[in-house]
């Protein structure tokens, strides 16, 4: 019995990849349809299958082999120390910093009243200059009000708050597959069609008292995430 014509060329250009390396051309559809004998059509689902996944990406009008995912922890660590983990330089682009208000699940999850301004920064995050994410965080005004006098909203929020003695004590994250808006896709220099991961969290401190409510968007062919799981 044959295998399916998509199979096998999905294979061959897994075995492309394996002998690439990062900034590597790609060969053209039309070359691979030659070398394997298919429709473009079946090369060109494959192609965009390895896109999607972040395995190669559109340079101008070639295709190149990708650097590997970021892989962040899911765990209280600040995006800088995940990314320095990898060997990867952080950086962080200003979208926005203001006092607003917000719907009443956010309030009630920060302990504050519907009506009661909260500190909110937008900012794109960064991974040697690409970037990866969209990072929404809501913080309660009334417990860090003077964040705004000295914070440069360019570097790691978390250290930030250390270094103000916030310890932080657990919290609850989750995330699922979505789509951006037109928005956030043009603010992540991508499509509305890229698969993203969303993560919203929620972290509080040791005495149980609410920091911060996280609303992450991370493009889902630049980043990944990991848990180390044990069994008690």
């Amino acid at each position: 019995m044959s295998l399916p014509k998509p199979y096998l060329v999905r294979t061959g250009l897994d075995e492309i990849l394996d002998g690439l390396h990062e900034g590597d051309a790609f060969p053209p559809e039309r070359e691979l349809a030659a070398r394997f004998q298919v429709a473009r059509e079946t090369v060109r689902q494959a192609v965009h299958e390895l896109l999607v996944e972040g395995r190669i990406e559109r340079r101008g009008r070639g295709t190149v082999v990708s650097r590997p995912k970021l892989v962040q922890p899911l765990s209280l660590q600040s995006y800088t120390e995940g990314a320095q983990r990898m060997g990867r330089t952080p950086g962080r682009l200003l979208v926005t910093w203001e006092d607003t208000t917000v719907e009443p699940e956010t309030a009630a999850a920060l302990d504050v009243s519907p009506w009661d301004r909260v500190m909110h920064l937008e900012r794109v995050l960064l991974a040697d200059g690409v970037r990866i994410g969209l990072e929404s965080t809501y913080l309660p005004r009334h417990r860090f009000a003077d964040l705004a006098d000295d914070f440069d909203p360019t570097t790691s929020l978390y250290a930030a708050l250390r270094a103000r003695g916030v310890v932080f004590g657990h919290a609850t994250e989750r995330i699922e597959t979505v789509l951006p808006s037109p928005r956030e896709a043009a603010l992540l220099e991508s499509t509305t069609a890229m698969p993203m991961l969303l993560l919203n969290r929620r972290s509080v401190d040791t005495g149980g008292a609410p920091i911060e409510v996280v609303r992450a968007l991370y493009r889902g062919d630049r980043v990944a995430f990991e848990a180390t799981l044990t069994d008690r």
